[in-house]
């Protein structure tokens, strides 16, 4: 048992009246213990039980991003690029009710030069959704094989990479069973939303739920000094934007501020249904086929969310436009192309070793 780790564990769990906040230095230690499970796991476990039902502070959130920062590998950008890196972030546990574009988002950006890289797991705890290097080894691209050199090489070659935590982040990844016990996803599940597993400035995108999520990441951006960033009330807390409500979107300004989108699709008439995720084999098909540029059901969900992040970061003026410039994309055939690229590099015997 670890003393230093129970004073930790009194000061968040004990109770209502009586618990107090950690530091930001205190959550990051805390977090090192337990990811590095210097911790028992009962200690573990009553510690995440108690800060979920707390609530973490924004603080208490930078410092475990602090500690993700220390011991998770990272890629390094070009600093002279035309772009900024784009890092979605987006739960780890997957999607279990709707089809994902997340992917399709990425091949569209990348294919304009728009960096983008993602991050997570395999199937994980508690919605065991299917994870986004579940979609990309369907599409024949595994990045799960990939050690940071080559992660890196492919990066520097497609504008396109993933860390995974298998392979880039062990104690992450170790962590998962103990993640897996309690039943219900802890803080840490909530900070891997903002993690940015890249060295440098870069443009964090994360998806969240509840609105007090949104307040909670904009302070915690605040305390870590993070300027560029887009939050997106998105389907199951992804980065998905839904074609069946009006998208809440926050985005940095150039400032300090911020500004808030409501996004309706039905102006600009890509209103509709979510599409119900029935299986695995349905959505890898449905996303296969809007790549190669079909216009089938998941199609307009592309169109809406690849028309937003191309306006987002700069590459058209407008939504209209980049709506226009998202169907231009996937019909001339330049999505799938970015994909084949991506596809002959994950199989080339020429990266990094």
């Amino acid at each position: 048992m670890s003393d230093e780790f129970r004073e930790l564990l009194k000061r968040v769990g004990s109770g209502t009246h009586t618990s107090k906040n950690l530091s930001r230095d205190e959550a990051a230690m805390a977090s090192r213990m337990m990811l590095l499970q210097e911790a028992t796991p009962a200690q573990i476990g009553a510690f995440m039980i108690a800060h979920r039902i707390k609530r973490p502070t924004p603080e208490e959130l930078a410092g475990i991003l602090d500690a993700y920062d220390q011991l998770g590998l990272k890629l390094k950008i070009n600093p002279h690029h035309d772009h900024q890196p784009v890092v979605l972030g987006n739960p780890y546990d997957g999607r279990s009710r709707t089809v994902p574009v997340t992917v399709i988002t990425a091949l569209i950006l990348a294919a304009v030069d728009v960096p983008v890289v993602m991050h997570g797991g395999g199937c994980m705890p508690t919605k065991y959704g299917i994870p986004l290097i579940d979609i990309w080894q369907q599409l024949g691209v595994d990045f799960s094989g990939f050690n940071l050199a080559q992660a890196q090489d492919i990066y520097n070659q497609t504008q396109i990479s993933f860390i995974y935590l298998p392979q880039h982040f062990d104690s992450a990844h170790n962590f998962v069973p103990l993640r897996e016990q309690i039943g219900k996803r802890p803080p840490f599940a909530t900070a891997e939303l903002v993690w940015c597993p890249v060295e440098g400035e870069v443009h964090l995108v994360a998806g969240f739920v509840h609105p007090p999520t949104e307040e909670r990441f904009r302070s915690t951006f605040k305390i870590r000094g993070t300027k560029n960033f887009t939050l997106v009330k998105g389907l199951e807390g992804s980065c998905d934007l839904s074609r069946n409500r009006t998208g809440i979107i926050a985005m940095s300004n150039s400032g300090e501020s911020f500004e808030r989108l409501l996004l309706n699709p039905a102006d600009y008439s890509l209103n509709g249904s979510d599409i119900t995720l029935e299986s695995k084999a349905q959505a890898i098909a449905l996303i296969q086929e809007v790549i190669q540029g079909n216009n089938s059901q998941l199609f307009p969900s592309a169109i809406l969310n690849g028309g937003f992040y191309l306006w987002r970061f700069g590459i058209t003026p407008t939504l209209e436009t980049g709506f226009g410039k998202a169907e231009e994309m996937l019909a001339k055939g330049i999505v799938a192309d970015k994909l084949s690229q991506l596809q002959t590099l994950s199989h080339s015997s020429t990266l990094s070793i």
